[in-house]
């Protein structure tokens, strides 16, 4: 089982109600695991929106996922 440290920010954040947790999961990409956090935490945004990184790199929805680190999540940021 993989021992993540998962960051939330933007919309995300405020859906969860913090900006990091501790999980353990099997799931094998940030699809999955986004998937699996959206069905317990109700988020509302699309995977296809989400950008993710593994360890402060950027990393592809699909890619596999370590068995320890961090995990960011970010929905998409505004700015001007």
């Amino acid at each position: 089982m993989k021992q993540l440290e998962v960051l939330y920010f933007g919309s995300l954040r405020a859906q969860r109600g913090t900006g990091h947790e501790a999980i353990h999961t099997t799931a094998e990409s940030p699809r999955a695991l986004y998937l699996e956090l959206s069905r317990q935490h109700g988020f509302s945004l699309p995977v296809e929106r989400i950008l993710f990184a593994v360890d402060d790199d950027y990393t592809e929805v699909d890619a596999p996922l370590p068995e320890r680190g961090t995990l960011a999540i970010m929905p998409p940021l505004a700015g001007g």
